[in-house]
């Protein structure tokens, strides 16, 4: 065992006092009732960066939160890694549903529970033990470091692209890392080597000026309740097909190739269907679960509202209603496009007695890396040798828009190395993260940047 290995087993305890540490603050980058806690989470994560002996370790403000920035340079002609993460959690609520308080990290059966504890504070934290386990032990860096932290990646991340434009030539890198996906199983090590995009849209929908007596004016007056509820039901066919004009004229279609890739990965739809506390599954015909759920696009309502919501009755004809949407996209569909194609399709559906006003939120393009890439190898063969066991790669469903920012931006590629499991409870109540994945995910990445010059040179 290296060096660097032994130091990391015999100091994970700390480690782990000092993520929890981390834990500890409630850095709700949605709450404004928050930002101090989000920024003392920026200065933590700052001062244990110099503490560990990162240079240029600089807190830059923005417009929002900060962003955290650091660096390391060894060899000009070593490769140059840029670590990126996120301190910014989600809210906690509903804080009722929690078993443990959400921002006291709290151990059982060796899991840590906590929010932000895989999302993204643990994950990301991985790889600054990495780095630290090689400069504590005075032990050469492999390759040179950076790091990008920031704080607002949970609601969208608005001064992060301009900040990166605006610091390309400090944040020059050969490739990005980031731990903010989950592993296919547990034990099983898989890399993500794809991603969905993002469309988010918000659908407002009015009728008359006031709420009404429902028994007054009900059958005379369209409800906008009613209305939303129609077109919703006109997004999708029963089979799972989106209705949208044009929505599938881009799409990559699956080849013999990918879909062999899926057939390696060990699910089964029994078991799939327990975890979640279903009877049956649903989706588009002609594909399996897992590509439905990462290489085909999706659309689903994610929030609807309008009328009474209080116990008890009341007959009311509600003035407005409203509905959150979010359509996850694939290659080659582009979301300022897929966002213009449903607002036409929308108000083409919306009946002329009501008002329809369509949002365009956030949103972020699909992206697939070269399984061939001497990146995504190095990192399979870093996880073969800490799990003892061959990684997978496979397809996300999720959106992490960064991702092809940087490659749009900086021109380099994302490894995707995922400490995480989809139990987690990522944005839910109880989330946790696995101790012995922090303590292994610490490991496989100080061994990544280790294998990374010889792959390079292979490659």
């Amino acid at each position: 065992m290296s060096t660097v290995q032994q130091y990391i087993d015999d100091n994970i305890d700390t480690f782990k006092d000092e993520l929890f540490q981390l834990l500890r603050i409630e850095s709700v980058s949605t709450d404004s009732s928050k930002k101090s806690e989000v920024k003392k989470a920026a200065k933590f994560l700052a001062g244990h960066l110099e503490e560990i002996g990162l240079d240029d370790v600089i807190l830059h403000e923005t417009d929002g939160h900060p962003i955290v920035t650091a660096q390391k340079s060894v060899d000009p002609d070593l490769p140059t890694i840029l670590i990126y993460g996120h301190y910014d959690v989600q809210p906690p609520d509903p804080e009722e549903l929690w078993e443990t308080p959400p921002f006291e990290p709290t151990v059982k059966d060796g899991r840590v529970y906590a929010r932000g504890s895989s999302d993204d504070k643990g994950q990301s934290f991985t790889h600054v033990k990495a780095v630290a386990a090689y400069l504590q032990t005075e032990t050469d860096l492999p390759v040179n470091v950076k790091f990008i932290l920031e704080g607002e990646e949970e609601i969208g991340s608005p001064n992060l692209i301009p900040f990166i434009k605006e610091h390309k030539e400090m944040l020059s890198c050969d490739m990005v890392l980031i731990s903010d996906t989950a592993m296919f199983a547990e034990d099983q090590p898989s890399i993500t080597y794809g991603l969905r995009g993002l469309a988010y849209m918000e659908v407002h929908v009015t009728g008359p000026s006031k709420d009404l007596h429902s028994g007054v004016f009900g059958g005379a007056v369209e409800n906008p309740v009613n209305a939303l509820a129609n077109i919703i039901s006109k997004l999708k066919d029963e089979d799972g097909t989106i209705q949208i004009d044009g929505f599938y004229d881009d799409v990559e279609e699956m080849t013999s190739e990918m879909r062999e890739e899926y057939s390696k990965l060990p699910h089964n739809d029994a078991t799939y269907m327990s975890d979640l506390g279903i009877t049956e599954l649903h989706g588009e015909k002609g594909y399996s679960t897992l590509e439905r759920a990462s290489a085909r696009p999706s659309l689903d309502v994610n929030g609807i509202w309008g009328g009474y919501q209080k116990e008890g009755a009341k007959t009311v004809l509600p003035s407005k209603a409203g509905a959150k949407i979010s359509m996850r996209l694939v290659p080659d569909q582009d979301p300022r496009t897929i966002s213009k194609l449903f607002t036409n399709y929308v108000k083409s559906i919306a009946p002329e007695s009501v008002d329809v006003e369509v949002i365009e939120h956030h949103g972020g393009h699909p992206i697939v890396i070269d399984l061939e890439y001497y990146g995504l190898q190095a990192a399979a063969q870093a996880f073969e040798d800490v799990y003892e066991k061959e990684a997978l790669f496979s397809r996300e469903g999720g959106s992490i828009p960064i991702v092809a920012d940087f490659k749009k931006i900086l021109g380099v590629n994302s490894i995707l190395m995922g400490f995480g499991l989809t139990k987690d409870a990522l944005h839910s109540p109880n989330e946790s993260f696995s101790l012995k994945d922090f303590h292994r995910g610490i490991k496989t990445s100080a061994r990544f940047m280790q294998l990374l010059p010889e792959f390079r040179e292979e490659g």
